[in-house]
C-alpha cells in the first residue's frame, strides 16, 4: 500500500514539475516572440528607422543570462568549474548563436507567422505565399527569408540534440551548462559585433530610440528566464516533451502575432498550419506511447 502511495506522490510531483515547465516556457516565449518581431520589423522614431543588428540582440540576451546563471551558482555555493570539456560548451554556443541570428535576420524578410510555420512545417510552398504586412512594405524577400529559416532549422536541431547528449553524458547542473554556454556566446557574439563594426552603431541606435532600449532590455530578460525553463524541461523530461511544448507555443504564437500585428494569413497558410501542427502532435503522441518512461535523477541527465 505504501508503495502505491509513494508511486502516486511521485507521479503528482512529476506532473507538477511538468506544469511549471509548460507555464514557464509558454509565458516567456510568447512575450519573447512579440518583442523580437517588434524590434526587427517595426520602425522606431519619427524617421521610421529599423533596428538592423541581430547579433547585438544575441549578445544582450546571452550576457544577461550568463550573469544570472553565475549569480545562481555563487548564491547556491556550487562550483563554477566546468564539468565537460570547454569545446563541448562552445559547440552548443556556436550553434545557438547561428540559430538565433538566423531567426532574427529572417524577421527582416518574412513575418513571424510565416517564420513560425517554417520552423514547424519545413514546407516551402506554405512559406512562399505572399507576406505583406501593414508595416515594412518593400522589405519582404521570401527567398532570402526562407534561406535564413533553413539555416535556423539546421542549427536548432543540432543545438537541442547536443544539449541533450551533454546532460546525459555528464553529471551536470542546469546552471553550469547555461553559464558556460552563454559565456562562450557572449565572447563569440561580441567578437562578431566588433569585426562587423556594429557594436557602437547598435548602442547609438538605442540611445537615439529609448523605446528600443526598453524593448531590448525586456527581450533579454524574458530570453534569460526562458533559458532556465528550457534547460529545466529538457533535463527532467527529455527532448520529446520539450518539442511538444514548443509546438504548442508556436501555434499560440502565430495566433497572437496575427492579432497583435494584424498579419494576414492566406487560406493556403492556414490549411498548411493545420496539417503541420496536426501531424506534429500525432507524431509526438505516437512516440510517447512507444517510448519508455525516462528516469529523472541527476545521474541520467535527462534534458
Amino acid at each position: 500500500m505504501s508503495e502505491l502511495v509513494g508511486a502516486g506522490q511521485m507521479k503528482d510531483k512529476r506532473a507538477f514539475k511538468c506544469a511549471i515547465a509548460v507555464v514557464g516556457i509558454m509565458s516567456t516565449l510568447l512575450i519573447y516572440g512579440i518583442l523580437q518581431e517588434k524590434i526587427m520589423r517595426v520602425p522606431y522614431g519619427v524617421n521610421k528607422e529599423y533596428f538592423r543588428y541581430s547579433l547585438f540582440l544575441v549578445f544582450c540576451n546571452r550576457i544577461m543570462t550568463s550573469a544570472v546563471s553565475a549569480g545562481v551558482l555563487l548564491a547556491s555555493k556550487k562550483s563554477l568549474d566546468p564539468v565537460a570539456p570547454m569545446y563541448k560548451y562552445c559547440a552548443i554556443s556556436i550553434s545557438n548563436i547561428l540559430t538565433t541570428t538566423c531567426q532574427y535576420e529572417a524577421l527582416k524578410y518574412v513575418s513571424f507567422p510565416v517564420q513560425t510555420l517554417a520552423k514547424c512545417a519545413k514546407m516551402i510552398p506554405v512559406m512562399a505565399s505572399a507576406d505583406i504586412t501593414p508595416y515594412n512594405t518593400g522589405r519582404e524577400s521570401t527567398i532570402w527569408g526562407i534561406s535564413l529559416m533553413l539555416g535556423y532549422l539546421g542549427f536548432d536541431g543540432f543545438t537541442s540534440t547536443f544539449q541533450d547528449k551533454l546532460f546525459r553524458g555528464y553529471d551536470m547542473e542546469i546552471h553550469n551548462q547555461i553559464f558556460y554556454t552563454t559565456v562562450c556566446s557572449c565572447l563569440l557574439s561580441l567578437s562578431g559585433l566588433i569585426l562587423q563594426g556594429h557594436l557602437l552603431s547598435a548602442v547609438d541606435f538605442m540611445f537615439q530610440h529609448q523605446d528600443c532600449f526598453y524593448d531590448v532590455a525586456l527581450l533579454s530578460t524574458v530570453a534569460t528566464v526562458s533559458q532556465f525553463f528550457i534547460s529545466y524541461t529538457i533535463r527532467n523530461f527529455g527532448a520529446l516533451t520539450f518539442a511538444t511544448i514548443m509546438t504548442t507555443r508556436q501555434l499560440v504564437s502565430i495566433l497572437l502575432s496575427c492579432i497583435w500585428f494584424a498579419h494576414p494569413l492566406s487560406w493556403e497558410q492556414m490549411i498548411g498550419a493545420g496539417i503541420v501542427f496536426g501531424s506534429i502532435y500525432t507524431k509526438s503522441f505516437m512516440r510517447s506511447q512507444t517510448q519508455k518512461p525516462q528516469p529523472t535523477n541527476s545521474s541520467t541527465n535527462n534534458v
